[in-house]
Protein backbone atom coordinates (compact mmCIF):
# COMPACT_ATOMS: atom_id res chain seq x y z
CA UNK A 1 0.00 0.00 0.00
CA UNK A 2 1.22 3.11 -1.58
CA UNK A 3 1.70 6.60 0.93
CA UNK A 4 -0.42 9.65 -0.82
CA UNK A 5 1.79 11.43 -3.46
CA UNK A 6 3.65 14.26 -2.65
CA UNK A 7 3.68 16.82 -5.58
CA UNK A 8 6.40 19.52 -6.40
CA UNK A 9 7.71 21.57 -9.20
CA UNK A 10 10.82 19.83 -10.00
CA UNK A 11 11.53 16.35 -9.22
CA UNK A 12 15.82 16.09 -9.51
CA UNK A 13 17.06 12.67 -9.34
CA UNK A 14 20.74 12.24 -8.79
CA UNK A 15 21.89 14.49 -5.65
CA UNK A 16 25.77 14.89 -6.41
CA UNK A 17 27.14 17.63 -8.47
CA UNK A 18 24.99 17.76 -11.60
CA UNK A 19 21.54 17.30 -9.85
CA UNK A 20 22.53 19.60 -6.66
CA UNK A 21 23.75 22.27 -8.87
CA UNK A 22 20.63 22.31 -10.66
CA UNK A 23 18.50 22.79 -7.56
CA UNK A 24 20.79 25.28 -6.37
CA UNK A 25 20.71 27.82 -9.41
CA UNK A 26 16.81 27.03 -9.58
CA UNK A 27 16.24 27.64 -6.70
CA UNK A 28 18.63 31.38 -6.32
CA UNK A 29 16.25 32.55 -9.62
CA UNK A 30 13.40 31.27 -8.38
CA UNK A 31 13.05 31.09 -4.77
CA UNK A 32 10.04 29.35 -3.27
CA UNK A 33 9.99 27.18 -6.03
CA UNK A 34 9.08 23.46 -4.73
CA UNK A 35 12.18 21.47 -5.45
CA UNK A 36 12.86 18.02 -4.46
CA UNK A 37 16.14 15.81 -5.04
CA UNK A 38 16.21 12.11 -4.80
CA UNK A 39 19.33 10.69 -3.95
CA UNK A 40 20.37 7.28 -3.44
CA UNK A 41 23.26 7.11 -0.98
CA UNK A 42 23.28 8.51 2.69
CA UNK A 43 27.11 9.84 1.94
CA UNK A 44 28.63 10.63 -1.22
CA UNK A 45 31.96 8.57 -2.29
CA UNK A 46 35.08 9.36 -4.10
CA UNK A 47 34.11 9.39 -7.52
CA UNK A 48 35.95 10.31 -11.22
CA UNK A 49 35.41 13.44 -12.56
CA UNK A 50 38.24 15.22 -10.03
CA UNK A 51 39.68 17.49 -12.26
CA UNK A 52 37.99 20.94 -13.53
CA UNK A 53 39.39 23.16 -16.26
CA UNK A 54 38.82 26.63 -17.14
CA UNK A 55 35.36 26.18 -17.75
CA UNK A 56 33.94 24.02 -14.97
CA UNK A 57 36.08 26.00 -12.85
CA UNK A 58 34.06 29.26 -14.01
CA UNK A 59 30.67 27.29 -13.43
CA UNK A 60 32.06 26.00 -10.14
CA UNK A 61 33.87 29.89 -8.54
CA UNK A 62 31.26 32.35 -10.90
CA UNK A 63 28.17 30.75 -11.47
CA UNK A 64 27.64 28.42 -8.10
CA UNK A 65 29.56 30.84 -6.45
CA UNK A 66 32.38 28.32 -4.52
CA UNK A 67 35.43 30.20 -4.85
CA UNK A 68 36.01 31.18 -1.37
CA UNK A 69 35.13 26.77 -0.64
CA UNK A 70 37.52 25.49 -3.46
CA UNK A 71 40.28 27.90 -2.71
CA UNK A 72 40.22 26.54 1.12
CA UNK A 73 38.93 22.87 0.48
CA UNK A 74 40.57 21.76 -2.28
CA UNK A 75 43.76 22.19 -4.61
CA UNK A 76 44.62 24.74 -7.42
CA UNK A 77 44.78 23.10 -10.49
CA UNK A 78 48.33 23.94 -12.35
CA UNK A 79 47.54 22.87 -16.01
CA UNK A 80 48.10 19.42 -17.44
CA UNK A 81 50.97 17.76 -17.95
CA UNK A 82 52.22 14.84 -20.33
CA UNK A 83 55.01 12.39 -19.82
CA UNK A 84 56.15 9.82 -22.69
CA UNK A 85 58.54 7.15 -22.77
CA UNK A 86 60.23 4.69 -24.96
CA UNK A 87 62.50 1.45 -24.79
CA UNK A 88 65.27 4.16 -24.48
CA UNK A 89 63.94 5.95 -21.20
CA UNK A 90 65.28 4.27 -17.99
CA UNK A 91 64.00 6.84 -15.60
CA UNK A 92 61.74 10.32 -14.21
CA UNK A 93 63.69 12.37 -15.84
CA UNK A 94 64.66 10.78 -19.42
CA UNK A 95 60.53 10.70 -20.00
CA UNK A 96 59.91 13.12 -22.42
CA UNK A 97 57.75 16.26 -20.67
CA UNK A 98 55.13 18.74 -22.35
CA UNK A 99 53.65 21.42 -19.63
CA UNK A 100 53.75 24.36 -18.30
CA UNK A 101 57.06 26.00 -16.99
CA UNK A 102 54.87 28.88 -14.61
CA UNK A 103 51.78 28.54 -13.10
CA UNK A 104 48.35 28.55 -14.31
CA UNK A 105 46.35 31.96 -15.16
CA UNK A 106 42.91 30.77 -15.03
CA UNK A 107 42.04 29.01 -12.07
CA UNK A 108 40.58 25.66 -11.82
CA UNK A 109 40.82 23.28 -9.09
CA UNK A 110 41.37 19.73 -8.49
CA UNK A 111 38.41 18.35 -6.17
CA UNK A 112 37.51 15.65 -4.17
CA UNK A 113 34.24 14.64 -5.40
CA UNK A 114 33.13 13.43 -2.27
CA UNK A 115 33.25 16.20 -0.41
CA UNK A 116 32.28 18.45 -3.16
CA UNK A 117 29.44 17.19 -3.86
CA UNK A 118 28.01 17.25 -0.23
CA UNK A 119 28.33 21.08 -0.28
CA UNK A 120 26.83 21.86 -3.56
CA UNK A 121 23.84 19.77 -2.03
CA UNK A 122 23.86 21.40 1.36
CA UNK A 123 23.61 24.53 -0.11
CA UNK A 124 20.97 23.76 -2.50
CA UNK A 125 18.89 22.13 0.66
CA UNK A 126 19.53 25.76 2.96
CA UNK A 127 17.89 27.58 -0.33
CA UNK A 128 14.70 25.15 0.18
CA UNK A 129 15.72 21.71 -1.31
CA UNK A 130 13.67 19.02 0.17
CA UNK A 131 16.61 16.39 -0.05
CA UNK A 132 15.11 12.75 -0.01
CA UNK A 133 18.05 9.94 0.86
CA UNK A 134 18.36 7.34 0.65
CA UNK A 135 16.13 6.94 -2.00
CA UNK A 136 15.66 5.93 -5.27
CA UNK A 137 13.29 6.48 -8.53
CA UNK A 138 12.12 3.29 -9.67
CA UNK A 139 10.10 4.26 -12.58
CA UNK A 140 9.43 7.23 -14.05
CA UNK A 141 5.91 8.21 -15.82
CA UNK A 142 6.84 10.93 -18.26
CA UNK A 143 3.67 12.64 -19.39
CA UNK A 144 4.23 15.43 -22.18
CA UNK A 145 3.32 18.84 -21.18
CA UNK A 146 1.54 17.12 -18.51
CA UNK A 147 2.60 15.74 -14.85
CA UNK A 148 5.31 13.88 -14.16
CA UNK A 149 4.98 10.90 -11.65
CA UNK A 150 7.90 9.35 -10.18
CA UNK A 151 7.36 6.01 -8.15
CA UNK A 152 9.83 6.40 -5.07
CA UNK A 153 11.50 3.57 -3.26
CA UNK A 154 13.08 4.44 0.12
CA UNK A 155 13.42 0.98 2.03
CA UNK A 156 11.34 2.51 4.82
CA UNK A 157 8.11 1.74 4.86
CA UNK A 158 5.93 1.82 1.16
CA UNK A 159 6.83 2.79 -1.60
CA UNK A 160 5.63 6.75 -2.39
CA UNK A 161 4.57 8.72 -5.60
CA UNK A 162 6.17 11.80 -6.20
CA UNK A 163 4.66 14.63 -8.69
CA UNK A 164 6.11 17.33 -10.90
CA UNK A 165 5.90 19.26 -13.77
CA UNK A 166 9.66 19.11 -14.19
CA UNK A 167 11.61 15.62 -14.10
CA UNK A 168 15.83 16.74 -14.05
CA UNK A 169 17.63 13.41 -14.41
CA UNK A 170 20.91 13.75 -13.23
CA UNK A 171 21.78 10.54 -12.55
CA UNK A 172 25.57 9.98 -14.12
CA UNK A 173 26.34 7.11 -15.66
CA UNK A 174 22.95 5.50 -14.23
CA UNK A 175 21.09 7.32 -17.46
CA UNK A 176 18.75 6.84 -15.55
CA UNK A 177 15.54 8.10 -18.21
CA UNK A 178 17.67 7.44 -21.72
CA UNK A 179 17.75 3.68 -20.60
CA UNK A 180 14.22 3.30 -19.36
CA UNK A 181 13.10 5.26 -22.78
CA UNK A 182 15.43 3.67 -24.80
CA UNK A 183 17.12 6.91 -25.82
CA UNK A 184 20.63 5.41 -24.51
CA UNK A 185 23.29 5.08 -27.23
CA UNK A 186 26.63 3.50 -27.19
CA UNK A 187 29.75 5.36 -29.22
CA UNK A 188 30.79 2.65 -30.86
CA UNK A 189 33.57 4.22 -32.90
CA UNK A 190 34.81 5.11 -29.60
CA UNK A 191 35.55 1.90 -27.41
CA UNK A 192 37.48 2.84 -24.74
CA UNK A 193 37.60 1.02 -21.20
CA UNK A 194 39.14 3.06 -18.21
CA UNK A 195 40.71 1.48 -14.53
CA UNK A 196 41.76 3.13 -11.71
CA UNK A 197 42.23 3.64 -8.32
CA UNK A 198 42.72 6.15 -5.11
CA UNK A 199 46.60 5.49 -4.11
CA UNK A 200 48.56 6.57 -0.63
CA UNK A 201 51.84 6.97 -0.64
CA UNK A 202 52.28 8.47 -4.18
CA UNK A 203 55.76 10.25 -4.27
CA UNK A 204 55.60 14.32 -4.55
CA UNK A 205 56.50 15.46 -7.48
CA UNK A 206 57.87 18.75 -5.82
CA UNK A 207 59.59 17.42 -2.57
CA UNK A 208 63.00 16.88 -1.69
CA UNK A 209 63.58 13.48 -2.46
CA UNK A 210 62.96 13.93 -6.35
CA UNK A 211 64.68 17.22 -6.50
CA UNK A 212 67.61 15.51 -5.16
CA UNK A 213 67.67 12.35 -7.47
CA UNK A 214 66.68 14.37 -10.03
CA UNK A 215 68.24 18.01 -9.78
CA UNK A 216 68.37 19.18 -13.31
CA UNK A 217 64.68 17.80 -13.63
CA UNK A 218 63.44 19.81 -10.83
CA UNK A 219 65.12 23.07 -11.82
CA UNK A 220 63.53 22.65 -15.40
CA UNK A 221 59.90 23.50 -14.14
CA UNK A 222 59.68 27.04 -12.38
CA UNK A 223 56.13 26.33 -11.50
CA UNK A 224 54.30 23.37 -9.28
CA UNK A 225 53.97 19.76 -11.02
CA UNK A 226 52.32 18.57 -8.11
CA UNK A 227 49.02 19.76 -8.46
CA UNK A 228 49.00 19.68 -12.31
CA UNK A 229 46.58 17.16 -13.98
CA UNK A 230 49.66 14.75 -15.05
CA UNK A 231 49.37 12.40 -17.64
CA UNK A 232 51.36 8.97 -18.79
CA UNK A 233 51.33 8.52 -22.32
CA UNK A 234 51.61 4.89 -24.09
CA UNK A 235 50.83 3.88 -27.31
CA UNK A 236 46.66 3.92 -27.49
CA UNK A 237 46.59 4.57 -23.86
CA UNK A 238 47.16 7.10 -21.46
CA UNK A 239 47.34 7.35 -17.26
CA UNK A 240 46.19 9.99 -15.31
CA UNK A 241 47.52 11.59 -11.97
CA UNK A 242 45.27 13.21 -9.96
CA UNK A 243 46.39 14.57 -6.13
CA UNK A 244 43.39 15.28 -3.60
CA UNK A 245 43.33 17.53 -0.59
CA UNK A 246 44.59 14.99 2.51
CA UNK A 247 47.83 13.71 -0.09
CA UNK A 248 45.72 10.42 -1.64
CA UNK A 249 45.96 10.81 -5.24
CA UNK A 250 43.55 9.21 -7.97
CA UNK A 251 45.70 7.11 -10.34
CA UNK A 252 43.95 5.33 -13.27
CA UNK A 253 44.51 4.56 -17.40
CA UNK A 254 42.46 4.74 -20.40
CA UNK A 255 42.38 2.93 -23.40
CA UNK A 256 41.40 1.63 -26.96
CA UNK A 257 40.09 -1.28 -27.12
CA UNK A 258 40.92 -1.81 -30.53
CA UNK A 259 44.56 -0.70 -29.84
CA UNK A 260 45.48 -2.25 -26.64
CA UNK A 261 44.22 -5.49 -24.59
CA UNK A 262 44.24 -5.09 -20.53
CA UNK A 263 46.66 -7.94 -19.17
CA UNK A 264 44.92 -11.19 -18.44
CA UNK A 265 45.71 -13.18 -15.13
CA UNK A 266 44.38 -14.37 -11.91
CA UNK A 267 46.68 -11.36 -9.95
CA UNK A 268 44.03 -9.36 -8.25
CA UNK A 269 43.11 -6.42 -10.43
CA UNK A 270 44.65 -3.60 -8.31
CA UNK A 271 47.92 -5.63 -8.51
CA UNK A 272 47.78 -5.41 -12.12
CA UNK A 273 47.01 -1.84 -12.66
CA UNK A 274 50.08 -1.05 -10.47
CA UNK A 275 52.18 -3.69 -12.76
CA UNK A 276 51.01 -1.34 -15.68
CA UNK A 277 51.32 1.82 -14.26
CA UNK A 278 54.95 1.18 -13.03
CA UNK A 279 55.64 -0.06 -16.37
CA UNK A 280 56.16 3.60 -17.57
CA UNK A 281 59.17 5.09 -16.24
CA UNK A 282 57.61 8.20 -14.82
CA UNK A 283 55.09 5.90 -13.36
CA UNK A 284 57.59 3.43 -11.87
CA UNK A 285 59.39 6.24 -9.60
CA UNK A 286 56.18 7.99 -8.45
CA UNK A 287 54.93 4.76 -7.31
CA UNK A 288 57.31 2.40 -6.42
CA UNK A 289 56.03 2.69 -2.28
CA UNK A 290 52.72 3.80 -2.97
CA UNK A 291 49.26 1.39 -2.77
CA UNK A 292 45.95 1.38 -3.80
CA UNK A 293 43.32 2.26 -1.32
CA UNK A 294 41.50 -1.21 -0.13
CA UNK A 295 38.00 -1.48 -1.70
CA UNK A 296 38.67 2.21 -4.33
CA UNK A 297 39.84 0.13 -7.10
CA UNK A 298 37.62 0.28 -10.34
CA UNK A 299 36.88 -0.80 -14.35
CA UNK A 300 34.75 0.56 -16.41
CA UNK A 301 34.78 -0.61 -20.34
CA UNK A 302 32.67 1.16 -23.05
CA UNK A 303 32.63 4.62 -21.72
CA UNK A 304 31.39 6.73 -24.01
CA UNK A 305 27.58 7.36 -24.67
CA UNK A 306 24.68 9.69 -25.80
CA UNK A 307 21.02 9.95 -25.07
CA UNK A 308 19.07 10.25 -28.67
CA UNK A 309 16.82 12.73 -26.38
CA UNK A 310 18.16 15.24 -24.54
CA UNK A 311 15.23 17.16 -23.49
CA UNK A 312 11.12 16.66 -23.60
CA UNK A 313 8.22 19.34 -22.29
CA UNK A 314 8.69 17.81 -18.96
CA UNK A 315 12.32 16.31 -18.57
CA UNK A 316 15.42 17.24 -19.18
CA UNK A 317 19.19 15.10 -18.59
CA UNK A 318 22.06 17.02 -17.31
CA UNK A 319 26.13 16.20 -17.00
CA UNK A 320 26.42 12.24 -17.50
CA UNK A 321 23.01 11.38 -17.42
CA UNK A 322 22.85 13.14 -20.63
CA UNK A 323 26.10 12.03 -22.79
CA UNK A 324 29.69 11.32 -21.74
CA UNK A 325 33.01 11.29 -24.29
CA UNK A 326 36.48 10.83 -22.84
CA UNK A 327 37.70 11.66 -19.70
CA UNK A 328 41.34 12.90 -21.86
CA UNK A 329 41.33 16.96 -21.39
CA UNK A 330 38.20 16.42 -18.63
CA UNK A 331 35.42 18.19 -20.59
CA UNK A 332 32.93 15.89 -18.47
CA UNK A 333 32.79 19.24 -16.38
CA UNK A 334 32.61 21.24 -19.29
CA UNK A 335 29.55 19.03 -20.12
CA UNK A 336 28.20 19.25 -16.90
CA UNK A 337 28.74 23.28 -16.68
CA UNK A 338 27.01 23.74 -20.32
CA UNK A 339 23.69 21.23 -19.26
CA UNK A 340 22.51 22.06 -15.84
CA UNK A 341 22.99 25.79 -17.09
CA UNK A 342 20.28 25.35 -20.36
CA UNK A 343 18.20 22.92 -18.83
CA UNK A 344 17.46 25.29 -15.50
CA UNK A 345 16.92 27.70 -18.15
CA UNK A 346 14.62 25.08 -19.71
CA UNK A 347 12.59 24.15 -16.98
CA UNK A 348 12.00 28.05 -15.39
CA UNK A 349 10.56 28.47 -19.11
CA UNK A 350 8.53 25.39 -18.76
CA UNK A 351 7.07 26.72 -15.64
CA UNK A 352 5.65 29.51 -17.27
CA UNK A 353 2.58 29.96 -19.07
CA UNK A 354 4.48 29.93 -22.54
CA UNK A 355 4.62 27.00 -24.93
CA UNK A 356 8.14 25.40 -24.91
CA UNK A 357 8.07 23.13 -27.99
CA UNK A 358 10.52 25.16 -30.06
CA UNK A 359 12.84 25.25 -26.80
CA UNK A 360 12.96 21.64 -26.77
CA UNK A 361 13.15 21.33 -29.82
CA UNK A 362 16.46 23.90 -30.05
CA UNK A 363 17.68 21.96 -26.43
CA UNK A 364 18.08 18.73 -28.21
CA UNK A 365 19.29 20.51 -31.58
CA UNK A 366 22.25 22.28 -29.98
CA UNK A 367 23.29 19.23 -27.36
CA UNK A 368 23.25 16.14 -30.07
CA UNK A 369 25.41 18.69 -32.40
CA UNK A 370 27.89 19.79 -29.38
CA UNK A 371 28.36 15.87 -29.03
CA UNK A 372 28.53 14.53 -32.01
CA UNK A 373 31.12 17.25 -33.23
CA UNK A 374 32.92 17.71 -29.95
CA UNK A 375 33.68 13.71 -30.67
CA UNK A 376 34.53 13.82 -34.19
CA UNK A 377 36.55 17.05 -33.75
CA UNK A 378 38.69 16.17 -30.71
CA UNK A 379 38.32 12.67 -29.93
CA UNK A 380 37.78 10.34 -32.93
CA UNK A 381 40.84 8.06 -33.22
CA UNK A 382 42.84 10.61 -31.20
CA UNK A 383 44.07 7.36 -29.10
CA UNK A 384 46.04 6.20 -32.45
CA UNK A 385 48.68 9.34 -31.57
CA UNK A 386 48.50 10.03 -28.11
CA UNK A 387 51.94 7.90 -27.28
CA UNK A 388 53.94 10.20 -29.37
CA UNK A 389 55.52 12.94 -28.08
CA UNK A 390 56.11 14.95 -31.50
CA UNK A 391 52.88 14.57 -32.23
CA UNK A 392 50.99 15.30 -29.03
CA UNK A 393 53.25 18.06 -28.40
CA UNK A 394 51.56 20.08 -31.81
CA UNK A 395 47.74 18.65 -31.06
CA UNK A 396 48.01 19.75 -27.49
CA UNK A 397 49.39 23.14 -28.51
CA UNK A 398 46.41 23.37 -31.31
CA UNK A 399 43.55 22.27 -29.21
CA UNK A 400 44.84 24.32 -25.90
CA UNK A 401 44.72 27.54 -27.92
CA UNK A 402 41.44 27.07 -29.65
CA UNK A 403 39.95 25.83 -26.42
CA UNK A 404 41.25 29.04 -24.75
CA UNK A 405 40.63 31.81 -27.77
CA UNK A 406 37.26 29.97 -28.75
CA UNK A 407 35.92 28.70 -25.37
CA UNK A 408 37.64 29.74 -22.38
CA UNK A 409 37.43 33.33 -23.18
CA UNK A 410 33.29 33.58 -23.46
CA UNK A 411 32.26 33.59 -20.36
CA UNK A 412 35.26 36.18 -19.44
CA UNK A 413 34.08 38.39 -22.10
CA UNK A 414 30.61 38.08 -21.71
CA UNK A 415 29.34 35.86 -18.74
CA UNK A 416 26.98 33.55 -18.15
CA UNK A 417 25.45 33.39 -21.03
CA UNK A 418 28.46 31.81 -22.59
CA UNK A 419 27.17 28.94 -20.83
CA UNK A 420 24.19 28.89 -22.73
CA UNK A 421 26.04 28.07 -26.01
CA UNK A 422 27.54 24.65 -25.53
CA UNK A 423 30.50 24.07 -27.59
CA UNK A 424 30.40 23.43 -31.93
CA UNK A 425 26.74 24.35 -31.21
CA UNK A 426 26.68 27.91 -32.98
CA UNK A 427 27.30 28.36 -36.66
CA UNK A 428 30.20 30.07 -35.93
CA UNK A 429 31.84 26.99 -34.71
CA UNK A 430 31.57 25.53 -38.70
CA UNK A 431 35.33 26.70 -39.31
CA UNK A 432 37.34 25.80 -35.97
CA UNK A 433 35.26 22.45 -35.88
CA UNK A 434 36.70 21.69 -39.41
CA UNK A 435 40.03 22.53 -38.55
CA UNK A 436 40.30 20.71 -35.25
CA UNK A 437 38.60 17.56 -37.11
CA UNK A 438 41.55 18.51 -40.07
CA UNK A 439 44.82 18.03 -37.77
CA UNK A 440 43.33 15.38 -35.52
CA UNK A 441 42.68 13.13 -38.91
CA UNK A 442 45.84 13.88 -40.09
CA UNK A 443 47.69 13.45 -37.13
CA UNK A 444 46.24 10.00 -36.75
CA UNK A 445 47.10 9.29 -40.35
CA UNK A 446 50.45 10.15 -39.58
CA UNK A 447 50.59 7.81 -36.40
CA UNK A 448 49.85 4.73 -38.08
CA UNK A 449 52.40 5.48 -41.16
CA UNK A 450 54.46 5.96 -38.08
CA UNK A 451 54.02 2.95 -37.03
CA UNK A 452 54.48 0.93 -40.15
CA UNK A 453 57.50 2.47 -40.85
CA UNK A 454 59.04 1.87 -37.08
CA UNK A 455 59.54 5.36 -36.32
CA UNK A 456 56.41 5.73 -33.67
CA UNK A 457 57.67 7.33 -30.15
CA UNK A 458 61.38 7.95 -31.25
CA UNK A 459 61.22 11.33 -29.44
CA UNK A 460 59.75 9.87 -26.50
CA UNK A 461 62.92 10.03 -24.43
CA UNK A 462 65.09 13.14 -23.23
CA UNK A 463 62.84 15.61 -24.74
CA UNK A 464 61.06 18.18 -22.70
CA UNK A 465 59.10 21.37 -23.80
CA UNK A 466 57.51 23.72 -21.22
CA UNK A 467 55.28 26.23 -22.27
CA UNK A 468 54.71 30.35 -21.24
CA UNK A 469 51.17 29.55 -21.39
CA UNK A 470 47.71 30.66 -23.08
CA UNK A 471 45.52 33.68 -22.27
CA UNK A 472 41.91 33.65 -23.76
CA UNK A 473 43.42 36.95 -25.33
CA UNK A 474 43.99 37.79 -28.92
CA UNK A 475 47.80 38.18 -28.21
CA UNK A 476 47.48 34.19 -28.01
CA UNK A 477 47.06 34.14 -31.23
CA UNK A 478 50.93 33.80 -31.69
CA UNK A 479 51.25 30.94 -29.74
CA UNK A 480 48.56 29.12 -32.42
CA UNK A 481 49.91 30.39 -35.06
CA UNK A 482 53.13 28.86 -33.86
CA UNK A 483 51.69 25.36 -33.36
CA UNK A 484 49.73 25.63 -37.53
CA UNK A 485 53.56 26.39 -38.45
CA UNK A 486 54.54 23.00 -36.87
CA UNK A 487 51.67 21.39 -38.65
CA UNK A 488 52.50 22.47 -41.70
CA UNK A 489 55.97 21.71 -41.39
CA UNK A 490 55.11 18.41 -40.64
CA UNK A 491 52.93 17.80 -43.52
CA UNK A 492 55.67 18.45 -45.76
CA UNK A 493 58.54 16.71 -44.17
CA UNK A 494 56.37 13.42 -43.68
CA UNK A 495 52.44 13.93 -43.71
CA UNK A 496 52.54 14.04 -47.54
CA UNK A 497 53.12 10.05 -47.72
CA UNK A 498 49.41 9.71 -46.04
CA UNK A 499 48.04 12.62 -47.78
CA UNK A 500 46.04 9.42 -50.50
CA UNK A 501 45.50 7.18 -47.42
CA UNK A 502 43.43 8.70 -44.86
CA UNK A 503 43.07 7.02 -41.32
CA UNK A 504 39.84 5.21 -41.02
CA UNK A 505 38.59 3.66 -37.75
CA UNK A 506 39.27 0.47 -39.59
CA UNK A 507 43.06 1.27 -40.02
CA UNK A 508 42.95 2.01 -36.43
CA UNK A 509 41.66 -1.52 -36.08
CA UNK A 510 44.34 -3.03 -38.15
CA UNK A 511 46.88 -1.24 -36.30
CA UNK A 512 47.38 -4.30 -33.87
CA UNK A 513 46.39 -4.97 -30.23
CA UNK A 514 49.16 -5.67 -27.92
CA UNK A 515 49.34 -6.13 -23.71
CA UNK A 516 49.74 -2.74 -21.55
CA UNK A 517 52.26 -4.80 -19.34
CA UNK A 518 54.29 -5.29 -22.61
CA UNK A 519 54.17 -1.01 -23.64
CA UNK A 520 57.68 -0.19 -22.34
Amino acid sequence: MSTPSQDFDVVILGGSLAGASSALLLLRQRPGLRVAVVEKSERFGRRVGEATVEISGYFLSRVLGLTRYLNETQLNKQGMRFWFANALTQSLDDSSELGGKYLARIPAWQVDRSTLDEEVLGQAQAAGAVVLRPAKARKVHLNAGGRQTIELETGEGPRRELTARWVIDATGFTCQLARQEGWFRRTEAHPTTAVWARWKGVKDWDGRELADRFPEWSAACHGVRATATNHLMGDGWWAWCIPLKGGDYSVGVVFDQRLVRWPAGPAPLAHRLKEFLCSHPTGRVLLEDAEPVDGDVNWRANLAYRSEVMATDGAVLVGDAAGFIDPFYSPGMDWLSFTVTRGVDLVLAGLGREPVTDLVARHNRDFQRSYARWFEAIYQNKYAWLGDYELVRIGFRLDLGLYYLGVVSQPLMRGTQALREPVFSLPTSEVPYQLIRAYNRRLTAMALERRRRGTFGRANTGQRMLLDGFLPERRSSGRLASALLGWAWLELTEGWRTWFRPAEPESVARAGRRELRAES
